[in-house]
């Protein structure tokens, strides 16, 4: 079950946080419940995507978003990530996470986030593509600026950010299709 609990303490605790601009930093603090980990007693991986959900949504709010996709509409999807975990997280480790945007192209917002243990080593780190959509599809992204009353170009992606967009845009879908190797589909 998703932790609304969690994410409504998440908006209150950063209620009244001040605006940040486009490409700032939004900084929250977490702790691995038990009901987190997984059969190794360590943060589940799925969970770990929740939390990022937990730490991105407040951050949508403080650079405006969540107003304007109130009054357009528009709902955000997550179309695309990419995670890195590098440390174990244990039951009651209080986590730090950061977030903040990389920049965008025509159709997508990237953003990174990273959470940090209390120990200053960085547990993990996922890249995240995102999509604002409505009944008719993709918005673009020029569109969704506009509305946040942004208008400078995006700064330049990361290069490991940037090879990853490429990568991405090269891998098949459907998966596997045209794959002599992978298995026919039953119905």
């Amino acid at each position: 079950m998703y932790p609304l609990f969690r994410l409504a303490f998440q908006l209150w605790r950063h209620r009244a946080d001040p605006p940040l601009p486009l490409l700032g930093m939004h900084e929250s603090r977490h702790v691995c419940w038990p009901w987190d980990l997984d059969i190794f007693l360590e943060l589940n991986n799925g969970r770990t995507l929740t939390l990022y959900d937990l730490g991105r949504i407040p951050w949508f709010r403080r650079i405006g978003l969540h107003p304007v996709l109130r009054q357009e509409r528009w709902q955000v999807a997550i179309v695309g990530a990419s995670v890195r975990w590098r440390r174990r997280v244990h039951a009651m480790e209080r986590l730090t996470m950061r977030t903040r945007a990389l920049g965008w192209d025509e159709r997508f917002l990237y953003s990174e986030q990273a959470l940090w243990r209390a120990d200053g080593e960085c547990a993990s780190h996922v890249l995240i593509r995102a999509a604002v959509s409505n009944a008719q599809g993709i918005v673009p992204t020029a569109r969704v600026l506009a509305a946040l009353g942004h208008d400078a170009p995006s700064p330049p992606l990361p290069p490991w950010a940037a090879e990853w967009v490429v990568a991405e845009s090269l891998r098949p879908w459907p998966p596997m299709a045209g794959d002599a190797a992978a298995p026919p589909l039953s119905r």
